[in-house]
This record gives structure tokens, sequence and C-alpha cells, in this order.
């Protein structure tokens, strides 16, 4: 063979090889694989006893849901796993939701357990497109728990009930042992009307679609934090729960009359299989999906949607409003805002025709004036959370474990 020859073969052969690695995935597209191939397993539960991590709202909670409770209960009103369920009675819908509240301490700067209670329940059905009426009001009490202090706590009940235009019409009291809790629980329930012919999912958004945030994030959670005195930690914070029924209410009706794109590919619960908690004229409209960013903070909701929907949510680090005393905080904590607990904040993803109508109804309420546009929805990679940071970088946004502030909600 001459050299000619060789040096033919040695290029051909080349040319064979960086075609077989040009054809293999990118170090990017491997990780991306992998990431999808782990959350498609079947969610189960590793451990054998309840841990901390379980209640966080992360990852843990997540499988502990699915494993443990849809597993146990599955019916097609409770596999969206939205804040409530939408049930049909008649010819109305109705929005029906509960939820636990264990925060420590008890009392904190800007609330306490409960307005907390109340205004944790008339969100979730506000999210859902209601306008809470009704809510029960169970307690969980500790022998020993000071009179004075439950006093305190239904009083504040009482006022946020007032404030939201609701009613506390049923309940239910428990004592136990003392040590057996941290005082006082409180489990509250509710129960909204669906009034106007919207239908709000998870699994709504769309690329194109605009992410906006009602204000600054985090507030609730560091407020906690600091307020159970562990840290040498001083910041003029206060929790920023609050009712979000009003606040929801403008939105839809300033977005009301905005076209909305009406592709073939979209996903909503009036695409679904559920004639009998979809009306015919409901719609999915200019507001796609409402969220409150409680356990988890706004993160965990963005990884909710991108997951329902099957679309990429990208998410500008510098357009995320984060007042200076929670962000200075986290620093020291060593946490990300965007992990952080809210309860009086919401996650709106609008068409995105819609998104200017939506940030003026937003801001033109007083609930609503530090909203942000923070991110768009893409297409690609679905299913998760990308920040595009103020370095230039981007980086993947996924689920925690566990909650680095535990007990606050």
């Amino acid at each position: 063979m001459t050299d000619v020859e060789g040096t033919a073969g040695w290029a051909e052969a080349a040319v064979r090889e960086h075609a077989a690695e040009a054809q293999k995935p990118s170090r990017e597209e491997q990780v991306l694989e992998r990431i999808d191939r782990a959350r498609r397993r079947k969610a189960r539960v590793k451990e054998e006893h309840i841990t901390m991590a379980h209640g966080s709202g992360g990852k843990a909670t997540q499988s502990l849901i699915e494993a443990i409770f849809l597993e146990a209960f599955r019916n097609p009103l409770l596999e969206p796993l939205e804040d409530g369920a939408v049930l049909g009675v008649g010819s109305r819908r109705l929005a029906f939701t509960t939820d636990s509240y264990v925060v420590s301490p008890l009392f904190f700067p800007g609330g306490d357990i409960g307005d907390l209670a109340v205004n944790g329940t008339v969100n979730d059905l506000s999210v859902c497109g209601s306008r809470p009426l009704y809510l029960s009001a169970g307690f969980i009490l500790e022998e020993g728990f000071p009179v004075d202090d439950l006093r305190r706590v239904t009083a504040s009940m009482a006022r946020a009930a007032a404030e939201a235009g609701v009613r506390i019409v049923t309940g239910d009291t428990k004592v136990v042992q003392r040590g057996k809790a941290d005082g006082c629980y409180v489990n509250t329930a509710g129960v909204g009307l669906i009034e106007r012919p919207v239908s709000l999912s998870a699994a709504g958004a769309r690329p194109g679609d605009a992410v906006i945030v009602s204000g600054p994030i985090g507030e609730h959670g560091v407020t906690i934090m600091l307020a159970r005195g562990e840290l040498d930690i001083e910041a003029d914070l206060v929790s920023d729960t609050a009712p979000l029924n009003g606040l929801v209410s403008a939105l839809l009706d300033a977005c009301a009359d905005v076209p909305a794109d009406a592709r073939p590919d979209a996903r909503s619960a009036v695409d679904s299989d559920a004639p009998w908690d979809v009306p015919p004229d409901a719609r999915q409209g200019a507001v796609r999906c409402l969220r409150d960013a409680t356990r988890g903070g706004v993160a965990t909701i963005l990884n909710e949607i991108a997951h329902a929907s099957g679309v990429a949510v990208v998410v500008e680090e510098d357009a995320i409003p984060v007042r200076p005393g929670v962000r200075g905080a986290c620093e020291l904590l060593g946490i990300d805002p965007l992990y952080v607990a809210c309860e009086g904040r919401l996650v709106a993803v609008v068409d995105g025709s819609a998104a200017d109508t939506a940030l003026a109804a937003l801001r033109g309420h007083p609930l609503g004036e530090g909203a942000a546009l923070v991110g768009h929805v893409k297409d690609d990679p679905p299913g998760l959370v990308l920040l595009k940071t103020g370095f230039g970088g981007t980086r993947i946004v996924d689920l925690l474990v566990g909650d680095p502030l535990p007990r606050i909600c």
C-alpha cells in the first residue's frame, strides 16, 4: 500500500469516527435524558418512616403524595393534584380544598396561625378561579395551651374571614395530652363558587405564555425563620400573609376579553375526559394557570407547571422581585429565595398577548403593586425550569428533596 493510499484510508476512518461521534447525544442532551428518565419512574417512598422532608413541598412530598395518597385514593378529580378540587353540582361548579397549619412560632411579625389558616384556604380556593364562600375550622389543642392565646388565634381568624368576605360555618376541637402537640394546630377546609367560565390548570401552560409573580417573594418563610430567634439576624420583615381573592378577581376580570391563542395542541382541563366537572362554556382563556406560592416557594410551583404541561419555563433571575432584607437573610442562611414560602403571592401563567393587561390589573390592586413578569414558557426542554442568571449563564431549577425552612405554614 502506497503512502497516498494509507493517508486516504486514515482520512476516511477519521471522517467515519467523527460522523459517529456527531450522532451521539451531546453532554447536555444526556443530562436532560437522565432527568427525564428519573421523572418518568413510578413514584415510591424508599424510607421506612416519615421524615420532616416529607412535609416540605419538594421531591419527598411529591413522592409521598403520589406513591401513598394518590395510589390509595386515585380518581379523576384528585389526579390533577391542583390546589383544590373542582366539583360539578347540578349546573354549578364548586371549588373545594383543605389545609392544616402547624407553623412555629404561632405568632410572628405580620400575622399568626389564625389569619394564616384563613388566608391560606381562601387563596387555594381563589387560584381555582372561585369566589371563596365558607370555611370550616378544626383545632387540635395541647393540654396546657393558654386560653388567652386561643382567644388571640380565634379573634385573628374572625378578622381575616371578615376581610376576605367568607364565613366560618362549622368546625371541630380535639385536646391531646401535654407534649403530644405543639400548642395548637389548625385545619381549615373551604368551599368556593366558580362563577366565571374559566378552567385554570397547571397543565394549561403553552409555549409563548408569560410567567408573572404578583409581588416580592420569600417574605413569609424568612420572617418565620427569624421570628424563631435561633439566628442572630435582624431584618425589618413581616409575613406577606393576605387573602388573594380580590387580586385574583381583578386579574380574571381584566383578562376576560383578551383574545387567547387557541392552538389545537393546548393542554387544559377543558380538553380532558372530565365532562362531569367542566361545563360546555368553560374555557381556558388568557389566564392559563394560577398558583399561590406556599411550601417550596415559586421554584416548586414552576416545576409543577412545567411537568404538568410538558413545557419548559425559562425565568430571568434579575426580573424576580426580592426585597433586600429577604435577599440578605437568604444569603446568610445559604438558601435561594425561589424556594422560600410566600403566603400572599401568586404565580400566574397567561397568554403572551395578555401579559401587559395582566400586569396592569395586578399592579392596580394593593396586593399586586410589585407584580413582575419573570419569564416565559418555551417548547424545550420539556418538563424543566431554567434560570437565566445575572452572569449570563443558565442553570436548572429543580425541586428540592426537603425544605430549608421547616414548619413555616
